[in-house]
């Protein structure tokens, strides 16, 4: 069975995020560790948390993925800047991990102008003083798409940042479709080759996470904007043959398309059906 779900909305509370996980008949989600364009956050209460790990364990959810908000830019040389992100994502890492969250996502930043490698050594440094090495949570690099002075859009350059902290072992790879396909490695006509490329310069063992986002923009534009699955320059098929790939059908998948929630349930609802007709 897959284990397939959407990015969630947290404004009702954790656990009545989880009972609509349920009522769109996924088996996960992803949600946001805070506020996406802010710093704020909630706190939960012992019943309220007891409740989300009931619903969890009744349902038998896959690995959840909690995602740092778009305000964090570790690549950052501006000092308020910096130290926001690094205090999101030290914050953000022991919340998560208090709420048994398995994994938490990041864009690794972007430079803006300060050059790819000083951008790469501020995000080990911010790693660094985020991950002690005791935590059971394990934070995930995204695959970007380049766009501006992104970094994370070639794999070598997830391999430095990873190759670079203190506690390596915590850290992993979330591969998003619509991003890697922006940056140029083609999914649609040679998936095995860039699996392959992964696997030769990271390892597909570290590979814990897919975002399954179609591309509005086409093959190579180094732009971001997901498209519902089916209805982008990727293509249905392409991201089925992605979901049904031995080397990825076990991994956990994410949609982040541009749909509510009833949307979302029908695009969950179409993928499997399209999946069980194998």
């Amino acid at each position: 069975m897959y284990t397939i779900g959407t990015h969630m909305s947290i404004a009702g509370g954790i656990a009545k995020t989880a009972e609509n996980v349920v009522k769109m008949n996924a088996n996960t989600m992803q949600i946001f560790s805070r506020n996406p364009r802010g710093s704020s956050y909630k706190n939960y209460t012992e019943e309220e948390k007891a409740r989300f790990e009931k619903t969890r364990k009744d349902y038998a959810f896959g690995p959840l993925l909690a995602h740092a908000p778009y305000t964090m830019n570790l690549a950052s040389a501006t000092e308020k800047t910096y130290e926001f992100a690094c205090a999101v994502i030290r914050e953000d890492i022991k919340r998560m991990d208090d709420l048994n969250i398995e994994n938490l996502v990041f864009h690794p930043g972007s430079h803006t102008g300060i050059g790819e490698e000083a951008g790469i050594q501020n995000i080990i440094r911010g790693i660094d003083q985020a991950i002690t090495g005791s935590e059971r949570i394990t934070v995930l690099l995204e695959t970007m798409s380049g766009k501006g002075t992104e970094i994370g859009y070639r794999f070598e350059q997830l391999k430095t940042i990873r190759d670079g902290v203190k506690h390596p072992e915590k850290i992993g790879i979330c591969l998003d479709t619509c991003h890697v396909f922006a940056a140029g490695y083609d999914i649609v006509h040679d998936l095995d080759g860039v699996l392959e490329e992964f696997d030769q310069v990271l390892g597909l063992d570290l590979l814990k996470a897919v975002h399954l986002n179609d591309s509005l923009m086409p093959f190579g534009s180094r732009k971001d904007r997901h498209a519902v699955t089916g209805e982008g320059e990727i293509g249905l098929e392409a991201l089925l043959n992605v979901m049904r790939h031995p080397k990825l059908k076990n991994l956990p998948f994410y949609l982040e398309t541009p749909l509510d929630d009833t949307g979302h349930k029908e695009e969950i609802a179409r993928l499997k059906e399209c999946l069980r007709d194998i």
